[in-house]
């Protein structure tokens, strides 16, 4: 019976947690953009548009607020579109914003 070291723990968390990651964005490259008029993208006042957020509606917004610099949005900042944590399965523009949106750390 072979017994599990912390080491051995840790390297398998890792190379699972990479393997997720690898998945997640080999997916949203695929998936579809998210659609404004989806009830959830509706709720969350997605636009992929920033610059057409209503200031009145969402007073928190700021115009350098984009998915592409959101702690949420899994691709490259540079990427046109990518995967987003609250959109699962769908891509989200880069451009975008919502009113779930969380500036990246650093």
């Amino acid at each position: 019976m072979m017994r599990s070291t912390r080491r051995v723990f840790m390297m398998q968390v890792a190379a699972g947690s990479s393997l997720l990651a690898a998945v997640a964005t080999a997916q949203a490259q695929g998936a579809p953009l998210v659609n404004e008029k989806d009830a959830q993208a509706v709720s969350l006042g997605y636009l992929a548009d920033t610059t057409k957020v209503d200031g009145k509606k969402y007073p928190k917004h700021a115009a350098a607020q984009k998915c592409s610099n959101c702690q949420l949005y899994a691709a490259k900042a540079t990427d046109a579109s990518g995967p987003c944590a609250i959109f699962p399965g769908k891509a989200v523009a880069g451009n975008g914003w919502c009113s779930a949106y969380v500036k990246k750390a650093g």
